[in-house]
């Protein structure tokens, strides 16, 4: 390999401590991974993101692990080249159960990184990004599959709502331009709503619900302002709201009686 993390005399080295390894010595295999710690944490810095660099140096430790174990050296490659495809194969599929910032079926996990792999392939090739049909044609899927894939990639990436917009201390945070829920669209369909059921009620009837639900005042206050008792201002707010409970839709009466 080209790295610059080591040359041909380390694979010989490392073969060597393997050996020994093999043959019962376990110092060996402990200098071994020891030695190769630089290997995997510059392969782990490629793929890190978000913090999750040590959880990808230990996905790392056990692709080789595994490589220690299933290395054979009469297949003329070396330790390094046989090591490195297992400990990335480990740390890809660390991320692709772990890192989606929305979770994903496993087979549309699949889908996104085959996708992401050979648009990327393609566009070296062609000098442009390619087109959704183009990326079907070279994995052999159907487009809605490919459209599908390229969409749920973006839950591979979440940005945080404290993130901070510009550079100033006094700069807002993401979530602080973030639109909320406005009560008034609800308040505003149910009055436009009562409005058209405004007919099944008298002049007082209006009157009393708007001092009470609108003015809020009690209904003693109501009983001094239009001049009659407590106990009638009682009667007619439940007349009034049994009246519009009885013409308006199910749903919207809940409204008035929540």
């Amino acid at each position: 390999m080209g790295s610059p993390l080591f040359v041909a005399g380390d694979n010989q080295h490392w073969e060597r401590l393997l050996a020994r390894y093999r043959a019962g010595d376990k110092l060996a295999r402990e200098q071994l991974v020891s030695e190769m710690m630089p290997l995997v944490n510059s392969l782990a810095r490629r793929y890190a993101r978000g913090g999750n660099h040590e959880d990808l140096v230990q996905a790392g430790l056990m692709g080789l692990t595994k490589a220690l174990e299933r290395f054979d050296t009469s297949t003329g490659a070396t330790l390094s080249a046989y090591a490195v495809p297992t400990m990335l194969g480990e740390m890809r599929r660390w991320l692709r159960d772990h890192s989606w910032a929305v979770h994903l079926p496993r087979g549309l996990q699949e889908a996104t990184l085959a996708v992401s792999k050979a648009s990327s392939s393609l566009e070296e090739s062609l000098g442009r990004a390619p087109t959704p049909q183009e990326i079907a044609d070279k994995l052999g899927l159907g487009l809605e599959e490919v459209v599908e894939a390229l969409l749920a990639g973006r839950a591979y990436d979440a940005t945080s709502l404290q993130q901070r917009i510009g550079h100033d201390s006094e700069d807002l945070a993401l979530g602080d331009t973030l639109g909320g829920d406005d009560i008034e669209y609800d308040r505003r369909e149910l009055v436009l709503t009562l409005r058209q059921a405004r007919h099944v009620l008298s002049e007082r009837d209006r009157l009393v619900l708007h001092l009470r639900f609108v003015e809020d005042m009690t209904q003693s206050e109501i009983g001094k302002e239009i001049g009659v008792s407590q106990m009638q201002v009682s009667r007619i707010l439940r007349s009034a709201t049994a009246r519009l409970r009885a013409e308006l839709e199910p749903e919207v009466a809940e409204l008035l009686v929540a």
